[in-house]
């Protein structure tokens, strides 16, 4: 039985896969990860390795689904982001017990031991897990494709947590959706690259005198956007924010301009 345990859950998430990961951590006294929806395959793992702690990577819809049903059991420590505790019981109904920050260690019956990562930006009470020389890394990145930086997001924040995660060279990532990334290294860097790349086409828009986020999107965005154009608009309102922030444009959430003394 491996340390760790993933369990895809069909959902309705926004990722291609159509299912988001949950994982359970460790052979006995386990912790239960981002339970999306109560499903038998997650009931056998629960039951199984005799889960003792519940954590989420964050409190996005598609992945809190099953809080509650699992919550309840008997013996179960629920665990919520410290400086997010009111928002982990808006999206679960669920009052944590006890609340995780940065470093912070729990350490499973077996003895697995389960480090808290601090990682905004995707949300902004995203975490990861370090166990061992791997990482769970809930919406942060995926094997193929890229994911969303929406209107809860903050695209500075989660370019910081990609180039975390590259820092702490993990020898395997275990994403919130889809299979394990088994050479982590080029996978975060290309997601890097393609945030800037994204960036700097929103900006050469602007430049070139679209003022609406829907302007920008026709503009910057190369491939049919049909059934996923909100998508594409949240993620353009990312980096709008991005670059207002840094003093690239004005922006007041409708009409967009370079700023007075842009080159």
């Amino acid at each position: 039985m491996r340390a760790i345990a993933r369990i895809p859950i069909p959902t309705a998430t926004s990722a291609p896969t159509g299912a988001t990961n949950a994982y359970v951590v460790g052979r006995e006294g386990a912790a239960l990860v981002d339970p999306a929806g109560r499903t038998a395959a997650l009931d056998s793992a629960v039951e199984e390795r005799s889960v003792e702690h519940l954590v989420l990577t964050h409190t996005h819809p598609d992945h809190v689904g099953a809080v509650a049903d699992y919550a309840t059991r008997s013996g179960v420590t629920v665990w919520a982001h410290a400086r997010y505790r009111d928002r982990f019981e808006r999206a679960t109904g669920i009052e944590p017990d006890r609340t995780l920050t940065d470093g912070k260690s729990l350490v499973t019956g077996d003895e697995v031991r389960i480090t808290v990562v601090e990682t905004p930006g995707h949300a902004p009470d995203h975490l990861a897990f370090a166990v061992g020389s791997a990482l769970l890394i809930g919406d942060l990145a995926m094997a193929e494709g890229s994911v969303l930086v929406g209107d809860d997001g903050d695209l500075s924040r989660y370019l910081a947590s990609l180039d975390r995660l590259l820092a702490l060279d993990p020898s395997r990532c275990y994403p919130g959706h889809g299979p394990p990334i088994e050479e982590p290294e080029p996978t975060l860097s290309r997601l890097i690259d393609h945030r800037r790349e994204r960036e700097r086409r929103v900006l050469a828009a602007v430049r070139s005198g679209c003022e609406t986020v829907d302007a920008i999107v026709d503009s910057a965005y190369e491939k049919d956007l049909s059934g996923v154009e909100e998508l594409a608009a949240q993620a353009v309102r990312a980096h709008l924010r991005k670059l207002a922030s840094e003093g690239e444009i004005e922006w007041d959430g409708e009409r967009v301009r370079v700023t007075a003394n842009d080159d």
